[in-house]
């Protein structure tokens, strides 16, 4: 079996599903508009990733998973669960209609994005199959450099530290050009080497260490996306250790990470408490969903009538509708942080005193779901509903579409196809955390930061880390296969000589 990596889904097959899909919520009692608006909504979603080329370009990667993580999963949950649709929202109608209408909108971006994109991609394939292996070791020790320069070096806004953080993605980008180079160099029966598994280890154990659900899965959707992306042929051993990581990391690790958040404290790691917490993962279990129980019946969040561990992190749709709910009962916000975030991306060393931007804080403290004297939780809302908040449906028609279009173009010029080189499957990955949980501050500051970190990875990855990579393995690396050499014939004509010799 072949990893898929799409670069379209057939129409007909998404007309199917939503089809089935809307048979089942009427069947379970959903408000048959409700059902419809869903079942157009996934429709559109599918020809906005086919027209963004699938998986083989970012902007349909974006669409795959702002669509399939902000909404998809959880209205198939609420059918495998007997549940209505349109139950636990305050008010589904409205907050289908923007789900619909931004994904409508989100197509038209798509689709200009495309024209607007240079042809050939900026960055290009800079990285060659001979330096491919240097440079996954020389990101892998520029990976471990930074990492334990965080440990015992003080940081802080402004420090060259900080801005070194903002634009360390060498252990991710050391996974993909680890795969690639293993998959091309072995022919396609591996996609592991020693450098992918260390990387692999301090991202998914600084995870651990901090508590964090997307450094702990992000090694595993840096593999499978780069191994997807060279079609990589898994065998049923490999799937069967797949099944058994995924139910560890959804069953145990999950509710580890939102337990312990409450020890984590102002320490970068604590210790002591992961080896407590690692120690007594049942006890840490039973005591995260009584909590998530207690949020239920307070009805603070949760599309579902119980708590469903994982796939309660694996929708939007509830915490939108709150502030969708909350925009058509007092009106909409303004433009202006938007405004502040492009205001924001004045650097720390040119603004020292530059204010943190914390709308999600702020949007948070509108719907009632933090404290009043909680300052510092931020809580993740969708471009969409954000949008929709900042300017009600034309925030949805102008505003969201313009943000969302300087976003594509930038990363499709940047990246192209991201079969070609690895940078373009780095943005991938940071798309299936910011394309459902990400706001349009977020959005802005990927257009520059994340942009310009993307280069940052892309030059060091091609002309520096190869180089860093000789002084652990050699010049080269890897074994070159040589030609035969040439051997004398017998009886073979000597060359004519010439006079003068």
């Amino acid at each position: 079996m072949r990893l898929p990596f799409p670069d379209h889904v057939s129409l007909l097959a998404v007309c199917y599903f939503a089809g089935i899909l809307c048979v089942i919520q009427l069947l379970q009692g959903t408000n048959p508009t409700f059902a419809l608006l869903a079942a157009a909504y996934i429709v559109v979603a599918a020809m906005a990733f086919n027209a963004g080329g699938g998986f083989t370009r970012t902007q349909g990667a974006f669409v795959f998973f702002n669509s399939v993580l902000g909404l998809i999963v959880g209205l198939c949950m609420k059918a495998y669960l007997g549940e209505r649709a349109d139950s636990n929202l305050q008010n589904p109608m409205l907050t289908i209609s923007v789900y619909f209408g931004g994904m409508c909108m989100m197509l038209v971006a798509v689709y200009f994005s495309r024209r607007l994109s240079a042809k050939h991609a900026l960055l290009g394939k800079m990285v060659t199959d001979a330096n491919m292996q240097t440079a996954t070791v020389g990101c892998m020790v520029a990976g471990l450099l930074i990492f334990f320069a965080n440990v015992f070096v003080p940081g802080g806004n402004g420090t060259v530290l900080s801005a070194l953080n903002q634009l360390n993605r060498f252990f991710p980008l050391a996974i993909m050009l680890g795969v690639l180079n293993a998959n091309r160099r072995s022919g396609g029966t591996r996609s592991v080497s020693f450098p992918v598994l260390l990387s692999f280890m301090f991202m998914f154990g600084n995870g651990v260490l901090t508590f964090s659900k997307e450094a702990m899965i992000s090694p595993f959707v840096c593999w499978l996306i780069a191994a997807s992306s060279q079609r990589y042929r898994i065998s049923r051993f490999q799937i069967g250790a797949i099944g058994v990581v995924a139910f560890i990391i959804f069953y145990y690790l999950v509710p580890y990470s939102q337990y312990g958040r409450s020890y984590k404290g102002d320490e970068a790691f604590n210790i002591d408490a992961s080896i407590s917490l690692l120690s007594n993962l049942d006890y840490v279990r039973e005591q995260y969903y009584a909590g998530s129980t207690d949020a239920l019946e307070d009805r603070v969040q949760g599309y579902f009538n119980t708590p469903q561990g994982f796939f309660d992190r694996l929708e939007m749709v509830s915490i939108d509708d709150a502030l969708i709910t909350h925009t058509e009962q007092f009106g909409a916000y303004g433009i202006t942080p938007v405004i502040q975030s492009f205001q924001n991306l004045v650097p720390h060393f040119i603004w020292p005193d530059k204010p943190p931007l914390m709308t999600g804080n702020t949007y948070a403290h509108e719907v009632g779901l933090l404290a009043e004297e909680d300052t510092s939780t931020g809580v993740s809302f969708s471009s969409t509903a954000v949008a929709y908040h900042l300017m009600g449906w034309r925030g949805i028609c102008l505003l969201a579409p313009a943000i969302w279009l300087l976003l594509f173009t930038i990363f499709d010029t940047l990246c192209g196809d991201v079969r070609r080189a690895p940078w373009g499957l780095l943005v991938t990955v940071l798309f299936a955390h910011a394309a459902p949980e990400g706001d349009l501050n977020a959005m802005v500051y990927m257009c520059v930061y994340v942009g310009i970190a993307i280069i940052f990875a892309a030059v060091m990855g091609a002309y520096v880390m190869p180089v860093l990579g000789t002084f652990f393995i050699g010049p080269e690396g890897i074994s070159i296969r040589r030609g035969a050499p040439i051997r004398s014939i017998p009886n073979r004509l000597l060359p004519p000589v010439s006079s003068q010799s």
